[in-house]
């Protein structure tokens, strides 16, 4: 199975059950990164002690899942599949760790990703085809792929354009986040909000006018996100 960070909530005990936040990281990254950058502890505690957000667990997962090979080699086709691939590893083997290992809800009103670039391109990926699942779907700076297009290479895409829509129940919640300043993966997330706008998916299309590929984007991403989640009852 992947490597794994995983928070626990303030006064975490196993006489309680928590909702389930899986945050998935960028390409060249680790389980490591999306944490660091998203300030995601410090800023989950605050609005926890304020009310603002509801007790969580979230699973920081490595989401770079090949059988030949532990890293990333490169920025092409043949490595981003083994990114694609992480929706069956976390679907058989870390969902079921994590609620065998912690006392969590289940259910997808319990259930919830979210990630970063490459990890944001991912989330939407399996948010929505496993829209059965996961409740809660956000992107921030998501890169392209996940229809076909092309900005420096051809990329064949995960689903098709008509496709990019939930396969089963609608989620509560999709946000897409996007940074004015991002000079990485452009306007792609905007892309993606005039996909979901033309195949009608109701979502928050939520623009950084000063946001970059970084934590600009993602810390507010975060924060809006985080205050979102797990809200229905």
């Amino acid at each position: 199975m992947t490597n794994v960070n995983v928070l626990l909530p303030p006064g975490y005990s196993s006489n309680e059950t928590y909702p389930v936040l899986y945050a998935l990281h960028g390409y060249w990254e680790t389980e490591d990164s999306f944490a660091e950058m998203g300030q995601v502890r410090n800023m989950l505690g605050n609005l926890i002690s304020t009310g603002d957000a509801q007790k969580m667990i979230v699973v920081f997962p490595y989401i770079y899942t090949s059988k030949t090979q532990e890293a990333c080699s490169g920025l092409d086709l043949a490595n981003s599949l083994n990114y694609d691939n992480f929706i069956n590893d976390l679907t058989t083997d870390l969902m079921p760790f994590i609620e065998s290992t912690f006392s969590v809800k289940t259910g997808r009103e319990n259930t919830a990703i979210t990630g970063f670039s490459m990890g944001g391109r991912e989330s939407l990926f399996i948010g929505l085809t496993r829209s059965d699942l996961f409740g809660y779907v956000g992107a921030v700076c998501p890169a392209p792929g996940l229809t076909p297009g092309y900005d420096l290479s051809i990329h064949p895409g995960q689903i098709q354009e008509s496709q990019m829509k939930p396969y089963y129940q609608n989620p509560y919640l999709i946000m897409v986040t996007g940074g004015g300043n991002d000079g990485v993966v452009g306007n792609q997330p905007s892309v993606y909000h005039n996909i979901l706008t033309n195949n009608g998916v109701d979502h928050i299309w939520h623009y950084v006018t000063t946001g970059e590929h970084n934590a600009t984007s993602v810390q507010p991403h975060m924060y809006n996100y985080l205050r979102a989640i797990f809200q229905t009852e």
